[in-house]
């Protein structure tokens, strides 16, 4: 049977193994995102192309080394270059002289259930349902537990406490094999992280939206860990992009994308690609729940994202939140975001501060 690879996103390949593991597929892992990594991707990949794309291809390149087989990627439509990401990456792999096969998961259900049939064999219907299953629980627990991470980051009582134990529990739940197992593991690491809680390290709870393309906001390695930098300043993270609801609104499924778009609709009525109009609306939404700040991430050379950057100082100034853009490629450096972060959070806090004061005295 041949070995199955996909991109490296964060934790989604705890998931996306469990899914082919239950289907009888042995899969091939690419290790974590390191320098090697990148190196590679920016050696062969276009000058120009963006920093998901090298790091995809990179991510292919070590699969391919340890023996993968079959590559399974995202398609898409519309202006963002990610629908032709799998095309251009498979020309390129070819030319290196790796042999293999490219599935790619087109938008939409059904759409995809010949093609799986056709790639991976004939997978009864009943077969793909108990697979689905477990990989949907797999991953809606991860997003819960991560939700609550990026809130107790910003108040844990030891330096790094929150990070351990969720390492701890993707561990856990990568391992499990029963479903009923998945629901205790995640109330079990759920109610660890709860008890980290102590004051917060600022001395007043600062709330950060994240917004932006998808693969910047949920891979640590590309953004910097630009999250774990927050919660160590002592600022409570939220945003919308999780696994979960990024493949439900992938497969058309979502009933979300309504509440968003009227959201955006007074800055950017159509769909520009990507997440551009999601980083518009949800920064909308977010200034409406009375977030401190948005920090929008996105790679460099993205059309979607640089048309939501043009805007957000908009959106900033009418709904009166503060943005920060942050664009990343090859080239990013931990000091500059880190400074950056710092700044910015040093504003958000003194700007709290003073309307807190403000609204004292009006009383």
């Amino acid at each position: 049977m041949k070995k199955i690879t996909f991109p490296h996103m964060a934790d989604m390949y705890v998931p996306v193994r469990a899914f082919f593991q239950e289907l009888g597929f042995e899969t091939v892992v690419p290790p974590a995102i390191s320098k090697k990594t990148l190196d590679l991707g920016v050696k062969y990949s276009p000058e120009f192309a963006c920093l998901p794309f090298k790091i995809n291809l990179g991510n292919f390149i070590e699969a391919l080394e340890r023996g993968a087989e079959i590559i399974v990627m995202g398609g898409g439509c519309g202006p963002c270059r990610f629908g032709y990401y799998a095309e251009v990456q498979e020309a390129i792999l070819r030319e290196l002289g790796y042999s293999f096969e490219m599935f790619v998961i087109e938008p939409g259900l059904f759409s995809n259930y010949k093609r799986i049939r056709n790639v991976f064999g004939n997978i009864p219907f009943h077969r793909l349902l108990p697979a689905a299953r477990m990989a949907w629980k797999k991953a809606a627990a991860i997003d819960e537990i991560y939700r609550l991470v990026l809130k107790m980051r910003a108040c844990e009582k030891k330096p790094g406490q929150v990070n351990k134990i969720y390492d701890a529990f993707i561990g856990e739940i990568d391992n499990t094999v029963s479903v009923d197992k998945i629901r205790l593991i995640k109330k079990e690491y759920e109610e660890k992280i709860k008890d980290s809680k102590a004051e917060y390290k600022r001395g007043i709870e600062i709330r950060i939206a994240i917004v932006g393309e998808i693969y910047l906001v949920l891979e640590p390695f590309v953004n910097l860990e630009i999250e774990r930098r927050l919660g160590e300043l002592g600022v409570v993270v939220e945003r919308e992009l999780y696994i979960t609801n990024w493949l439900l609104d992938f497969l058309n499924l979502s009933g979300e994308r309504k509440l968003m778009e009227r959201a955006a609709g007074k800055y950017l009525a159509n769909f520009v690609g990507g997440h551009g109009q999601d980083s518009i609306g949800h920064a909308v939404i977010y200034a409406e729940k009375a977030f401190d700040g948005v920090i929008q991430l996105a790679p460099f050379t993205c059309m979607p994202e640089i048309i939501s950057r043009s805007i957000l100082p908009v959106v900033s100034r009418e709904e009166g939140i503060p943005v920060l853009s942050l664009f990343f490629d090859e080239h990013s450096a931990d000091t500059g975001i880190q400074t950056r972060l710092e700044a910015f959070v040093d504003l958000l806090e003194r700007r709290k501060i003073l309307q807190e004061g403000s609204f004292c005295e009006s009383r």
